[in-house]
């Protein structure tokens, strides 16, 4: 049997049909212990299209997006190009599946790569000759990192963040989301971790609040703060979230000129 993939298992929450068995029984066992995932997953996605949106009518025209997975329908370049054909957009993955399927969908399009690289080895990404051609780091960029430093400990996660922050000009913002450990009971994060190291993707390391605020160090959040993903600028009521069903936290922040 093939081993999960992450990036396949998160085009099966969005319901796509890029995965294996091997992906689906993995998503499935995570699936008792989160039954909401799918709706978090969609959730994610749905904020990433409103954040670039804002973005682009904010005047960003260079995109970075990590651990950006299989390519589904409203993909960055899609969005940041409608709104602005001369839009840049280079998008990271460790996975060569998930690149590769990406690169696919992208030919013909000279303002839009996926690369392969580590988000562990910040300069891999930086020093890239498709991130060096596609994007000028004097003018602001919009860097995104949705529901992937999870899957990193503190001693690669934190230097990699720094590093990727500090490489930013001003004007430039940074948009995640991260699961909350204040939402997430013990009894399901121990399954959820339990299932992901039979992944390629096999370290979880969970993060409070404050932790995960403390990732725009550097960075001003713009309103309404860091919040729960639905929460975030809907363009509409949302309702009541509940945490417990719904346990990731969203923010964008500027780097602020001084």
């Amino acid at each position: 049997m093939d081993k999960p993939s992450m990036a396949r298992m998160y085009d099966y929450y969005l319901g796509g049909n890029h995965h294996t068995p091997a992906d689906v029984a993995a998503a499935e066992r995570v699936l008792v212990a989160v039954p909401t995932l799918k709706e978090i997953a969609r959730a994610n996605r749905a904020f990433l299209r409103r954040a670039v949106t804002e973005l682009t009518a904010a005047g960003v025209r260079q995109f970075l997006d990590i651990g950006s997975g299989i390519p589904t329908a409203g993909n960055v370049h899609e969005i940041a190009q409608q709104h602005a054909p001369d839009s840049h957009v280079v998008y990271v993955d460790i996975d060569p599946e998930a690149v590769a399927h990406s690169n696919e969908l992208l030919n013909g399009n000279h303002g839009a790569a996926a690369v392969q690289a580590d988000l562990g080895d910040p300069a891999s990404i930086l020093e890239h000759p498709e991130v060096e051609r596609l994007l000028d780091f004097d003018r602001p960029i919009a860097l995104l990192m949705l529901s992937v430093l999870q899957f990193l400990p503190d001693t690669t996660a934190l230097p990699a963040v720094r590093k990727l922050r500090e490489a930013l000009p001003p004007g430039s913002f940074l948009a995640l989301t991260h699961p909350a450990t204040d939402a997430l009971t013990q009894g399901p994060r121990d399954t959820v971790d339990t299932v992901y190291r039979t992944t390629n993707a096999p370290t979880t390391t969970p993060r409070s609040r404050a932790e995960i605020a403390a990732l725009f160090s550097g960075f001003e959040l713009l309103e309404p703060g860091l919040v729960w993903v639905p929460l975030w600028r809907p363009g509409h009521d949302p309702g009541p979230v509940d945490p417990t069903t719904m346990p990731m936290l969203a923010g964008v922040a500027v780097r602020q000129y001084r």
